[in-house]
């Protein structure tokens, strides 16, 4: 079908060529539960906008590499950290908690810019309407793919007199009861869902703005009554009126454009800054390339993988490649390795019957990951951002391999910023 293809083009489009996410959405806090960080842990994510790299390197573990195949995800955690490095914490906090400094381009120029590494000094010299505060936009949480569909959805509740307005009560209530009060005496639900905006999420172009694949799309319209306009609706509706709003700031910068001190991720809480330019900030590391890529030129062990949810575009498009991705986990794993990951599906099907090879034996990826279903669970009913359809968390239960390396380094230098900067 055209629309199809349409979605596809516009998927590959803003995933290869944009920034994509300015803000991680993935809860951190379930994820420390969940990974457990120890001083000898290695980690390894996928960047994303790098937020929960930040918020890992607060646990102290040994290292933390961010791996992401579109450069621009990297070229945003590598501000993060140069702007650690060079601000105070006021001139910090107003760039990427309010998402604007009105002396942003003075900052970038005279400080923060010469912490950057050459390439991502070309991606930012061009960005710097970014955080300047000089477009109609505002603020950069409204920037990038992801943050233009946060611009509009704005303007969607502009429209309806009254229900921004309403909105942003219901997110500054101090209680879950006053939540539900502010969300029923504004009429939220009832006005929010209309039928203009249901049609709207059921586009493919609309979830492609998302950063949501096709696939992803497909694994919810198959497994969830009503589809992915039916989902949505159940998970937001289940955001207002049943888990506190309070400290929510996922929710809170997508509305209004910006974080509160008191509502914000870790790594821009004070004490927690410092932390992180007294040393914990060096313990970051970014790799523009595929998660197999990193691992079969990685010299050491990862002790925790966080594989977001990038598998459910893997195991429809390019399952092959997902299978040696499995591989590549597993000949790099060290002891007690733990795997964690999320997916749109209900029910992740896809992992288990991968076939990887250990000691020179076949085994199924299922009879080598035990899983903590309880936790996962546990965990899952407690997420602040609350749109994915489920998360695994795994132990991986098998002896480190020596990997096989890649020889032909041309696919992942195609990857480098050079191409987009």
């Amino acid at each position: 079908m055209i629309t199809h293809w349409i979605g596809q083009r516009v998927f590959s489009t803003v995933h290869t060529k944009n920034l994509v996410y300015n803000t991680c959405w993935e809860d951190p806090r379930l994820d420390r539960e969940a990974l457990q960080l120890g001083p000898t842990d290695t980690v390894m994510v996928i960047t994303s906008a790098g937020c929960n790299a930040l918020d890992y390197v607060l646990q102290a573990p040994a290292a933390v590499h961010a791996v992401d195949m579109n450069p621009l995800q990297n070229a945003l955690l590598e501000l993060k950290l140069a702007s650690i490095r060079a601000l105070g914490y006021k001139d910090f906090f107003d760039v990427f908690g309010r998402g604007r400094h009105h002396a942003w381009r003075h900052l970038y120029h005279s400080a923060v810019r010469q912490h950057l590494p050459e390439n991502y000094r070309r991606v930012w010299d061009k960005r710097l309407t970014f955080f300047d505060g000089s477009s109609r936009r505002k603020s950069f949480y409204f920037r990038g793919t992801s943050g233009t569909f946060a611009w509009m959805v704005n303007g969607y509740l502009r429209r309806h007199k009254g229900l921004r307005d309403a909105m942003l009560q219901v997110i500054d209530a101090t209680s879950l009861q006053q939540q539900v009060e502010l969300c029923d005496a504004g009429q939220v639900e009832q006005r929010l869902w209309s039928r203009r905006l249901r049609w709207f999420l059921r586009r493919d172009t609309t979830m492609a703005m998302l950063g949501v694949p096709r696939s992803q799309r497909k694994q919810i319209d198959d497994g969830y009554p009503g589809g992915i306009a039916r989902f949505v609706e159940d998970r937001v509706n289940v955001l207002l009126k049943q888990l506190p709003l309070q400290d929510n700031y996922f929710w809170r910068v997508y509305l209004t454009g910006s974080y509160t001190p008191d509502c914000c991720p870790e790594y821009l809480k004070p004490d927690n800054f410092e932390r992180l330019k007294a040393g914990l900030v060096d313990r970051v590391q970014t790799h523009t390339a595929t998660v197999e890529q990193f691992l079969r030129h990685h010299p050491g062990q990862i002790s925790r993988y966080v594989l977001l949810d990038h598998m459910d575009w893997l195991q429809e498009h390019r399952p092959d490649l997902l299978a040696s991705e499995w591989q590549a986990i597993v000949d790099r794993a060290a002891p007690h390795a733990r795997v964690m990951w999320r997916s749109a599906a209900l029910n992740v099907d896809f992992v288990d019957p991968l076939k990887v090879t250990v000691d020179g034996r076949q085994h199924r990826v299922g009879e080598l990951l035990s899983y903590d279903r309880d936790l996962a669970a546990r965990l899952h009913a407690r997420d602040r951002v609350h749109t994915y359809g489920s998360c695994c968390i795994a132990d991986l239960q098998c002896p480190p391999m020596e990997p096989t390396r890649y020889d032909d380094r041309s696919q992942q230098d195609a990857l480098l910023p050079e191409a987009v900067a």
